[in-house]
């Protein structure tokens, strides 16, 4: 059974992308979310959220768990570059860990992923010309191990993020990082879609290596312009490629219908990516976030903790 249904800074324009605008306050996302039947939010950017105690107690004040946070590394990269990612990785892990006090019985899932190239990251959806080779999928895979061994140490689990635009994007590349890593999957329904998967056909092929799922809707059109003018990942946000669920080409109903028939008990996390833009109409998020709430009642009525 579900363990949670979260939602994601993300959804409100709050993300790495962002970090040259001003976030709202917490708060602001927050008590909107709980108010729409989520029960967990993702961490957005390390400490917008908060440290510590501060965390802890917002957390707590608004019914919410942490369901898990996004961590992207150079998995690629020569090693003292990665070393100095490491180090980041342990900061982030102090937000984690206090996190996870407020619901130890749903512990959120630091959520690696790759970081990619900018080679990579011109190619929404990937190409022969600029995938790993063998010794690139053993740098990777080693890195990935010592990633994990951290969040481990830290007493977490932790989950593999493909996504668009990184070294593990496609399905292929899906099935090569699962055959040589012990880290389970993150399954993102519109980032598998950008990379030429079918998001049923994923569930059913790597159903039992699926900790972590992120629900998001996509409107390929979009994704096909993007690619046809080689305009690069940040086109995909900036021109609204995620949208509400049910607007685009993830057929939510046979999706979810498979998850809740095989009984998936991790965390599933909402998201709808976006740059928002300063003429969106106002309260564009807060609406679309309810709406994505209502889109799975069908499926999950009411939330684990009201349960």
């Amino acid at each position: 059974m579900i363990n949670g249904i979260a939602n994601a800074p993300v959804s409100f324009g709050i993300f790495e992308l962002t970090t040259d605008q001003d976030f709202p306050e917490p708060e602001a996302i927050l008590a909107p979310l709980r108010d729409s039947g989520y029960d967990g939010i993702d961490l957005g950017p390390a400490g917008w959220l908060g440290r510590g105690e501060q965390l802890q107690d917002r957390l707590r004040e608004y019914g919410m768990a942490l369901a898990g946070g996004w961590v992207d590394m150079p998995f690629t990269a020569p090693d003292a570059e990665f070393e100095t990612a490491l180090s980041g990785l342990d900061d982030v892990l102090e937000i984690f860990t206090a996190a996870a006090a407020v619901a130890p019985e749903r512990p959120p899932l630091p959520t690696l992923a790759d970081q990619g190239s900018e080679t990579r990251r011109a190619t929404p959806g990937g190409a022969p010309e600029v995938m790993l080779d063998s010794a690139g999928w053993e740098r990777l895979a080693a890195n990935v191990g010592r990633a994990a061994e951290r969040v481990r140490a830290a007493g977490l689990e932790p989950t593999f993020h493909h996504h668009a635009c990184t070294y593990v994007e496609t399905p292929e590349e899906i099935d090569e990082f699962l055959a040589r890593s012990d880290v389970d999957l993150t399954l993102d329904t519109g980032h598998l879609i950008i990379g030429g998967g079918d998001p049923v056909a994923a569930w059913q092929r790597w159903r039992d290596r699926i900790n972590h799922l992120h629900v998001k809707d996509v409107r390929t059109e979009v994704v096909t312009g993007v690619l046809r003018e080689r305009a690069g990942m940040r086109a995909v946000w900036e021109r609204r490629a995620f949208v509400p669920l049910g607007a685009g080409d993830l057929d939510v109903p046979t999706f979810m219908d498979t998850v809740m028939a095989d009984g998936f008990d991790g965390w599933l996390v909402v998201e709808q990516d976006v740059a928002p833009s300063p003429s969106d109409p106002p309260n564009r998020a807060f609406d679309d976030q309810r709406g994505n709430r209502e889109a799975l009642r069908p499926w999950l009525p009411t939330t684990p903790l009201s349960r």
